[in-house]
């Protein structure tokens, strides 16, 4: 049953060809943050094999800490532009619909990088995770600075020819950082006790990106409840909190939300079996996707603790997009170790689907 993943859908005025998204997936295939031939190589594959809207890995903007890893992609200076150029050229000239995200890590380090430690560190508090403070919070001035940064990387994409970018506010990340109220103890107009008001830097940026493109470039968020600090952490532990919230977004001027958990198939509050994206899309009336472990069985976060998974199910996925609970869904494990995942789906070769080893996260099939 995947008849409605394959109709079109028009986002935004960009008429992509089905409701299939590669999610962003760090893979630090980037040395010096400069993408090669290889990155563009990868993600025209999937442009080639039926992906409707390419969402790339993280990509940093001009902070010194905007990354963990000197090998995950910058989107500034000569060399990583003309980089990202013949990304965009292969993948248009394949037909194929492509939005950076930009990714800021905030406070958030990488344990696996010993040796790279660029700073300063920006994070509204000084901290990663609730109660562990280990730097200095981020002065006006940097947070103005962080906001000019983002903006650079919209106007960056739209002079490049993307079509539109994702802001990453999910996951424990600068966005995410400055709305969580366990790292976000500011008192200035970047704080505040409501989840509302937490939104303010959120609420720049998007209006910055805006200001920096044009009124019809597709800007759009991610957001999760989730952190990798905290599994368990609730930004909005109701709907209406989460109404306010995702309120905000779309009124700075988000044209969709990126609604990502763990596994889709879990309900966002009880009472109810819509999902995170279900909740967004009767909420705000925005175009949204769904992500978390479609397509392969185990949750994601599994793979970097070293876990395998084997092809799943679509039926679930099918019966919440037929019932409208969201409009695209974003595949990642899935489209990262098989370039054809969507057209075998399609043409209902699911017994060549493969399965994915935490080995594929070494290589750009």
């Amino acid at each position: 049953m995947t008849s409605s993943l394959f109709t079109p859908y028009t986002l935004n005025g960009l008429k992509l060809p089905n409701r299939i998204v590669m999610a962003p997936m760090t893979r630090s295939f980037a040395p010096g943050g400069v993408p090669g031939d290889n990155v563009a190589a990868y993600y025209e594959r999937r442009a080639r094999n039926a992906v409707g809207l390419i969402l790339t890995e993280g990509v940093a903007p001009s902070r010194p800490a905007s990354r963990n890893d000197p090998n995950v992609p910058v989107f500034f200076g000569d060399a990583p532009l003309a980089g990202w150029a013949e990304v965009v050229k292969r993948v248009k000239a394949a037909g194929g619909f492509i939005m950076p995200q930009v990714w800021h890590v905030g406070a958030l380090r990488n344990p696996a990088i010993k040796d790279y430690a660029p700073s300063p560190v920006d994070s509204p508090s000084g901290q990663a995770s609730p109660g562990k403070p280990f730097t200095e919070p981020m002065t006006l001035d940097a947070v103005d600075d962080a906001i000019r940064a983002f903006a650079e990387a919209a106007a960056n994409a739209h002079k490049l020819g993307f079509d539109g970018i994702e802001l990453h506010g999910a996951h424990g990340y600068l966005i995410d950082q400055f709305f969580w109220g366990g790292t976000n103890e500011r008192a200035d107009k970047w704080g505040g006790a409501t989840l509302k008001d937490r939104c303010a830097f959120a609420v720049a940026v998007i209006k910055a990106c805006r200001a920096a493109t044009a009124p019809n470039f597709t800007i759009g968020i991610r957001l999760s409840q989730w952190k990798q600090q905290d599994f368990t952490a609730r930004l909005a532990p109701t709907p209406d909190e989460l109404g306010v919230w995702l309120g905000a977004l779309v009124d700075a001027g988000a044209d969709f939300l990126h609604c990502s958990q763990r596994r889709f198939w879990e309900p966002e509050f009880e009472g109810s079996d819509l999902n995170f994206a279900g909740w967004a899309k009767k909420l705000t009336g925005k175009p949204v996707i769904t992500v978390g472990s479609v397509g392969l069985s185990g949750e994601f976060v599994g793979a970097y603790r070293g876990e395998s998974s084997q092809p799943a199910s679509l039926e679930e996925l099918e019966r919440r997009l037929d019932r409208g609970d969201f409009d695209l869904v974003a595949v990642g494990r899935a489209l990262l170790v098989d370039p054809a995942w969507a057209v075998k789906v399609r043409d209902d070769r699911h017994d060549e689907l493969m399965s994915f080893s935490p080995a594929a996260l070494k290589t750009l099939s």
